[in-house]
């Protein structure tokens, strides 16, 4: 299966694995499945760091992509189709552009999004498929 990480998964994945339930960590462990990270997380952590709003213990936000690879994740670039077909996601229960472009990504590429975020569940109706 292909699993796109949220912002949130990304980081406790590399910093805080206790936040993580047994049944995720299975999930991102499985070598049968694909996980990705969007450079838009990349994009956000970087953005909160500059501005105060996050910090990272044991990581700069430069670090991050090599992280990723390292655990053999995928970095999912922005696709100019990603970009422009960005407008069909009609739903607006979100207003974070960063976690828009998550769930649009994901609805886009069929991708299952990993995220705690409740509010994002709306977004099923849309396409969104979500784990847990």
């Amino acid at each position: 299966m292909k699993y796109l990480l949220d912002t949130h998964y990304l980081i406790w994945t590399l910093t805080d694995t206790k936040k993580i339930s047994k049944k995720i960590v299975n999930v991102i462990t499985d070598p049968g499945n694909e996980i990705a990270v969007s450079v838009i997380s990349f994009w956000e952590i970087s953005l909160k760091s500059s501005i105060g709003k996050l910090t990272i213990t044991g990581f700069s936000p430069e670090d991050l992509p090599s992280a990723c690879l390292q655990m053999g994740f995928t970095i999912m670039p922005i696709s100019a189709e990603d970009a422009s077909k960005y407008h069909h996601l009609l739903a607006s229960h979100h207003r974070d552009p960063f976690d828009r472009m998550l769930i649009w990504q994901a609805i886009n590429n069929n991708y299952t999004l990993i995220s705690a975020d409740k509010t994002i569940r709306k977004y099923i109706t849309e396409g969104l498929l979500m784990y847990p």
